[in-house]
């Protein structure tokens, strides 16, 4: 059963075709990886799917559901979230006031109830605190909840950045390049996180990733795109050995 159904998309940028009839099937619980050379059309395939571009061709849906011609924030409250390859925080805020933000789709406060300070509106704010709080401990961020993001070193922004998605009680969570800029020492920690938050929360994780040692720990099967198409999928050993994914990213004389 799939979680999520993508049949023929396409998307073209004047003459560039950016996405070429792709087809994907993802798996509920899966951690999914979607590899390429550079300008492969991963982030576009991104971007169609959380509605920021609009698809030329083909359909996109989630648990039947179709994701055509929905805006991002209604398609974030199906189920989708997302962080982005250059870090998008709120840098005036704390850490904990960057996870609120990211709730404020499933609170049920109006304006009125937020002037007057009734009952149930404190009552939920404290809720959405608490659980901003727990989302920090699973990033392992809870002593920096009242530092601005701003102060938090690049690891610590990424991490916060999941923790965020987390917020939105995500079905997919969508990883741009989670791992750009990070020294071993920080990738490692982002390895064991993405696999723990696919565990603890039953989450259905795709990552665009270029570091293939990452991919290859933690991914159980492997998407790879190249000029928009994609020209294989399989399991790590399938992908590893596969001469067409071998040309794309080091030429035909790397396959003989």
């Amino acid at each position: 059963m799939s979680l999520l159904q993508i049949k023929g998309l396409t998307k073209q940028f004047g003459g560039l075709t950016a996405v070429n009839q792709v087809d994907i099937s993802i798996r509920p619980k899966s951690i999914t990886a979607i590899i390429g050379p550079n300008g492969a059309g991963k982030t576009t395939l991104f971007n169609l799917i959380t509605g920021i571009y609009k698809p030329d061709k083909g359909s996109i849906s989630l648990a039947g559901t179709s994701l055509l011609n929905r805006k991002p924030n209604q398609i974030a409250g199906l189920g989708i979230a997302r962080t982005f390859q250059n870090i998008r925080l709120f840098k005036e805020m704390t850490a904990l006031e960057n996870i609120l933000v990211g709730m404020h789709n499933h609170l049920t406060s109006n304006l009125f109830g937020t002037l007057f300070r009734l009952p149930r509106v404190r009552l939920e704010e404290q809720n959405a605190a608490k659980h901003a709080y727990q989302l920090l401990e699973t990033v392992h961020l809870a002593d920096k909840c009242n530092e601005l993001s701003k102060n938090l070193s690049y690891g610590e922004q990424r991490r916060l950045e999941i923790a965020r998605a987390l917020a939105t009680k995500p079905k997919i969570l969508f990883l741009d390049e989670p791992a750009a800029g990070m020294n071993p020492k920080e990738t490692k920690e982002l390895t064991d996180l993405i696999t723990q938050i696919r565990n603890d929360f039953d989450l259905t994780i795709i990552l665009i990733e270029h570091d293939m040692k990452l991919v290859m720990k933690i991914s159980e099967e492997i998407i790879v795109l190249d000029y928009g198409q994609r020209i294989a999928s399989g399991n790590p050993d399938e992908i590893r050995t596969n001469p067409r994914v071998i040309e794309a990213y080091l030429g035909k004389g790397a396959v003989s």
